[in-house]
């Protein structure tokens, strides 16, 4: 049997499954697809394709003749019920996030398009529903904010410590009380607001490395220009490769200012990175004249930035040496 795709809109069930048209269209489509019928009780399913019988773990015998609302399950929130309900009684077509669950009792966060398909006397003989898996996105989405968040609260339990040691090596260089209060001042204020700057969403579309790492460093070294040495050619930055570095910078600055070389006078860090044809930007963060090193008993900050990096495709190492720290970075860098 074969039909004028005009006539595709005013076929029955039966002939659904009879069309060539729907056949090759809807049956063997790689996107999972069930239509319902509003014309009878409970708007059963009366069509699903093989991608759908993939997706849920059903049979079309068992999928035929039922609401659709079989897929839900514990964690179906009431909210996306109703958004769904909106949805059928609207004569467009609505996107709906759902948890639903396969016949194995596995769920899966579906991305559910819901659509009505009228005849041509403009009457709803027709619903169709379209169903795509997001739980994957959605997980790596959950465990990137995780991580984000994670390092945030980090920062900020640090910010306190790393201001107070700002203070004391202040106070040491300065004895006039007045100057003394400027300095510290405008140190914190300097400190403070390099980490809203580098750490809220509204960052530049791009950023030179060297301007990003020298307004961090010298905010956090007490001494300032005398502690930090750097050296590399221009590297622009964009998107996610900011975030990774600057949270990365942060994390080396202020474990440095509370256990190694910007925490002391003698102290002061070497930075230096280069840029690879290939785009693979490579960094080494070394600190030298400052206390002795040990490396870390339990998981800190470095630990969360390591998986931001790796996140990134980049890779991150620390080396505890005793006369201090080394850390060398490689990370990819979008070249567009």
């Amino acid at each position: 049997m074969s039909l004028d795709l005009k006539d595709a809109i005013s076929l029955s069930p039966e002939t659904i499954r009879e069309n060539d048209i729907f056949a090759h269209a809807i049956r063997h489509s790689r996107l999972p697809l069930c239509i319902s019928d509003p014309s009878k009780p409970d708007e059963p399913i009366v069509f699903a394709n093989r991608a759908f019988c993939d997706l849920t773990g059903y049979e079309e015998a068992e999928i035929i003749g039922r609401n659709c609302r079989f897929l839900q399950g514990p964690e179906t929130t009431p909210e996306s019920v109703e958004e769904i309900r909106a949805a059928m009684t609207s004569r467009e077509v609505t996107m709906v996030e759902i948890v639903n669950y396969r016949k194995n009792g596995e769920k899966f966060i579906n991305a559910l398009q819901i659509g009505p398909i009228f005849d041509q006397d403009d009457q709803l003989i027709f619903r169709f529903g379209s169903q795509l898996d997001i739980s994957v996105n959605r997980a790596k989405e959950r465990q990137t904010a995780e991580l984000r968040t994670s390092e945030l609260l980090h920062r900020l339990k640090n910010i306190v410590n790393v201001m107070s040691v700002v203070i004391k090596m202040t106070g040491r260089d300065e004895t006039d009380p007045e100057q003394y209060s400027e300095k510290v001042i405008e140190r914190l204020v300097t400190l403070g607001q390099t980490h809203f700057d580098t750490l809220t969403s509204e960052r530049p579309r791009e950023l030179k490395f060297e301007h990003l790492a020298r307004t961090l460093l010298l905010a956090y070294a007490p001494l300032g220009e005398r502690q930090v040495k750097f050296d590399g050619p221009d590297v622009d930055l964009t998107g996610d490769v900011v975030t990774s570095l600057t949270l990365l910078l942060h994390e080396l600055a202020t474990n440095s200012v509370k256990h190694g070389s910007l925490g002391c006078d003698t102290g002061r860090i070497e930075l230096s990175w280069t840029l690879s044809e290939d785009n693979k930007f490579d960094m080494t963060w070394r600190e030298l004249g400052g206390p002795p090193v040990t490396p870390p008993s339990k998981e800190s900050g470095a630990d969360i930035v390591s998986k931001l990096i790796t996140a990134s495709n980049g890779a991150l190492h620390f080396d505890w040496q005793p006369g201090g720290l080394v850390v060398t970075l490689n990370l990819p860098i979008d070249g567009d």
